[in-house]
């Protein structure tokens, strides 16, 4: 276990990885804190958490992986956050977790535009609806949340099918996880469902693309 908010042991990590395993191919960012409470309501301790871990964090790992990447025949970097939707809704309830999360997301834009010469690819993913994690059950809605989520392995396989593609072809996407498994041939999201509900739309997602949100 390592404290992503500390630089030494994020570089001491990125270290030992190469010692290891001599290279790095791919870095994801996957750490993320969330407190949905709004601005009254949000203490600055749990607001300067999730920036230093979600959006700090990001930018962090992501640097000092960069050198490496740099050697890397397919590099990709990807981080799990949302597409940026200005829509007032996805703000007025909860903006520090939005202003975090969104960081993540410029992230990704930023450097997929710094690093293209380079040939690493930087790219977000995010569901279209619910995942089931413990985020969902103790603060998204329990266990009536939790009935219209999908597995974790829609965003795994996902993931896995950016991470298989040519990184000077794909760079600079902020992916939805269901458009992503459509586009590489998946029809049928039944195996993915985690219980018999509707699945329900994630945060930051304005609509769900009918082809890709069936019912279980």
């Amino acid at each position: 276990m390592g404290d992503i908010r500390d630089e030494q042991q994020v570089l001491a990590a990125v270290d030992q990885t190469v010692e290891r395993f001599g290279r790095i191919d791919v870095c994801v960012n996957n750490a993320s804190a969330i407190n949905i409470a709004g601005t009254e309501a949000l203490p600055m301790k749990r607001y300067d958490l999730m920036q230093d871990v979600n959006a700090r964090g990001t930018f962090l790992v992501s640097k000092a992986c960069v050198p490496h990447l740099k050697r890397a025949e397919n590099a990709h970097v990807l981080t799990l956050s949302p597409p940026i939707s200005l829509e007032p809704r996805w703000l007025k309830d909860y903006a520090g977790y939005a202003i975090a999360k969104y960081g993540m997301s410029l992230c990704t834009l930023g450097m997929a535009a710094e690093f293209r010469e380079e040939s690493i690819a930087f790219n977000s993913l995010w569901p279209r609806t619910i995942i089931a994690t413990a985020a969902v059950q103790n603060l998204l809605g329990g266990d009536e949340a939790m009935a219209r989520s999908r597995k974790p392995e829609l965003v795994a396989d996902a993931a896995h099918a950016i991470l298989s593609r040519r990184s000077r072809e794909c760079t600079g996407n902020l992916f939805l996880a269901e458009d992503v498994l459509v586009e590489a041939g998946v029809t049928d999201f039944a195996p993915y469902s985690y219980a018999d509900g509707e699945p329900a739309v994630d945060l930051f997602v304005d609509s769900v693309d009918p082809q890709a949100a069936q019912e279980a």
